[in-house]
């Protein structure tokens, strides 16, 4: 039997990485994965192996995967460079296509999760009574409505997003508000929430994750009116770039994560894994941007902050309920103050929540799998401290002298991080007249403090 005989389609591809011609079943497969003969070739795995032989200038051969309608197609391919041309011939050997088995429920609902947490434009943390614990703006457009709910700390969602069609009062099942059209004041978009229950096996949801979504697109905001520099020095990153980037920088988060989560249709793995990296990029672009406005702000000439009478204790809960999630998707259990415990201090509640979701954030990010954080309190005559303690892999004295130093990464890279979050956490542990330190040693974990002044009336 010749060679040739094992040839079950050629092609031909020029310069420019276009199918020129094609028998079947290539030839099908290019128009029903949206391309066109001739026309650039359209299944992906297929076009890098011919841009690689073009590179190197010698045969390739591999497996290649496409999605072909509602199977999956496996195909080991031969390219080899064109005599006397810049183009390629291609020659298949084999196809094997095989039904693509259907996905588990849960873990569609799963993926429907994490696309809408980043298609979501207000995000707001409830507890277990739906009533508004923190507010989380990302479009200019809800900056009213999010100004509302953090002045109304402890009420009820729904008293500033009225429900559309729903005659009913609180208290409703959450499931029953789940994808709730309702009303935004000032904005003439159509939205809807999404509520994700922080659940407990066998228990009744501690708390929940409200996210405010539209399907339409936010009006390009106008521009603003030249101020003269002598009136005004204007935040560059806070008022100039974050409100116009965190959008388009969420949509291709979201995007890429539909993509990847394949929400939007079957996909290869490896296609899969390159949405992945996409979506990776745009979250640690998104936390520089946000990274970067704070700074602005603490580092701005009379930064200050508000300070009140607050419960260190229930502060920790919220911000350990709000990154359970998170911890639970790595096995590690994070074991905040126990109910009944109480710390009070004069700090303001915002910033206190936002150190420690940095500290708690970073004790998940850096320990193992199947470990423990600690959150504890303690009580020191006019200084009031909670502790965040992990078993990660911990830090020298050298680089706890470091580590609080702007861009600071200890030499990690790939993990998400952007250097920032623990200098801005003790700048604003300085700003609430209190202190922000680490003590540490290689293989020990590691336990930050945070102390602010003591509520010195209770």
């Amino acid at each position: 039997m010749s060679e040739d005989a094992s040839i079950l389609a050629r092609g031909v591809s020029d310069a420019e990485d276009r199918l020129l011609t094609a028998a079947e079943p290539l030839a099908g497969l290019q128009l029903r994965c949206g391309g066109e003969l001739p026309g650039t070739i359209a299944v992906p795995e297929l076009l890098e192996l011919v841009r690689k032989t073009r590179r190197y200038g010698f045969r390739l051969a591999r497996a290649i995967c496409a999605q072909d309608g509602g199977e999956k197609v496996t195909a080991w391919v031969e390219v080899e460079p064109c005599v006397g041309g810049e183009g390629c011939e291609i020659r298949v050997r084999s196809w094997h296509s095989a039904p693509i088995p259907s996905e588990d429920a849960g873990a569609v609902e799963y993926r429907r999760t994490l696309t809408e947490r980043h298609l979501a434009e207000l995000s707001v943390q409830l507890d277990a009574g739906q009533r508004v614990l923190a507010v989380v703006c990302e479009t200019p457009e809800l900056a009213e409505v999010a100004a509302a709910m953090e002045a109304g700390l402890g009420r009820l969602w729904t008293e500033f997003l009225p429900l559309e069609d729903v005659t009913h009062h609180q208290p409703l099942h959450w499931r029953l508000l789940d994808g709730a059209r309702v009303r935004v004041a000032g904005s003439e978009r159509n939205w809807r929430v999404a509520l994700i229950p922080h659940m407990q096996p066998g228990l009744d949801p501690a708390g929940f994750e409200l996210l405010l979504l539209s399907d339409e697109p936010a009006p390009q905001p106008l521009p603003e009116p030249a101020v003269p520099v002598a009136q005004t020095r204007r935040s560059l990153v806070g008022q100039d770039l974050a409100p116009v980037l965190k959008q388009p920088i969420s949509r291709i988060i979201a995007n890429a994560e539909t993509i990847r989560t394949r929400l939007a249709g079957p996909l290869p793995d490896a296609y899969s894994d390159y949405a992945g990296e996409i979506a990776s990029a745009g979250k640690l672009l998104l936390e520089l941007l946000e990274d970067m406005a704070d700074l602005e702000v603490v580092e701005s000439e009379g930064f200050s902050t508000a300070p009140d009478r607050i419960d260190l204790c229930e502060v920790a809960r919220q911000a350990a309920g709000i990154l359970g999630v998170r911890a639970r998707e790595k096995g590690i259990v994070i074991e905040p103050p126990q109910q009944g415990e109480s710390l009070p201090a004069i700090a303001e509640f915002r910033r206190v929540l936002q150190v420690l979701l940095n500290l708690i954030g970073n004790a998940v990010r850096y320990s193992p799998e199947n470990s423990r954080i600690w959150i504890r309190l303690e009580d020191v005559g006019d200084r009031a401290r909670v502790i965040v303690a992990d078993q990660g892999p911990g830090v020298s004295e050298e680089q706890q002298a470091r580590m609080f130093e702007k861009f600071e990464r200890l030499g990690r890279s790939g993990d998400g991080g952007t250097g920032l979050g623990l200098y801005i956490s003790r700048s604003l542990a300085h700003a609430m007249g209190g202190d922000l330190t680490v003590d540490s040693a290689p293989g020990q974990g590691a336990r930050f403090t945070l102390e602010v002044p003591a509520d010195p009336d209770v």
